[in-house]
């Protein structure tokens, strides 16, 4: 959420995705501001009274792209071919890049290489009308629902990079509360509506047990 950053004039890794003010998207996107600033996260995730589980999984998708979008922007400094030559989150997980369209066979990359195609890869699913649709009354597709698992498995490796090679640098900038407040938010949303599986999780799941135990 934007609130979480204040007003201050964040760089963004890639441009923001915008959700059209008046359209009904906006208003649940506002919603869910209003719960989230509540504090209890464990609402705020929760489908609202009557609302469409697609839609609102789709603007909290776009609102998570836009979160690790600035989160990644504040380290990319540091985030360099030399200092992270592969995409990994700690010794045990190493991530290699394909998008089944443009890469069909995945490739061994840097960590800035690899996030680069991935979030440029989520852009293009997000600016797809036929898959986000942002008009009302316009249907989302069947396969929705697998396209917005896909994306956010892989918007996690970017958190779990960030934790793993580069929460020093987190810390010295400052800015471990929202990276800490960000990623609880995704983490409750995505058992919520259990949208990534275990299995996926594991590079954080010391991380997620701790920030999750507390809100039980």
């Amino acid at each position: 959420m934007s609130f979480l950053f204040g007003n201050r004039s964040s760089k963004t890794f890639k441009p923001k995705k915008n959700i059209p003010e008046g359209s009904h998207q906006y208003e649940l996107l506002k919603h869910a501001e209003a719960t989230l600033g509540s504090g209890n996260l464990r609402m705020a995730v929760m489908l609202p009274d009557g609302e469409d589980l697609n839609e609102w999984v789709a603007v909290n998708t776009v609102d998570f792209f836009n979160q690790i979008n600035m989160l990644y922007g504040t380290i990319t400094d540091f985030c360099t071919e030399e200092s992270c030559p592969v995409m990994s989150a700690g010794p045990k997980y190493e991530y290699h890049w394909a998008d089944g369209t443009n890469i069909k066979k995945p490739i061994k990359c840097s960590a800035p290489k690899y996030i680069d195609y991935l979030m440029t890869w989520v852009q293009d699913q997000l600016d797809d009308e036929t898959l986000f649709p942002s008009k009302i009354g316009v249907p989302f597709p069947k396969n929705f629902m697998s396209v917005a698992k896909t994306i956010l498995k892989r918007l996690f490796r970017v958190y779990a990079h960030i934790y793993h090679q580069h929460f020093d640098s987190v810390m010295q900038l400052q800015e471990e509360a929202h990276l800490n407040t960000s990623f609880k938010h995704f983490i409750f949303f995505v058992q919520e509506f259990n949208l990534i599986d275990r299995k996926e999780l594991a590079p954080l799941q010391e991380l997620i047990e701790k920030l999750t135990t507390k809100d039980r």
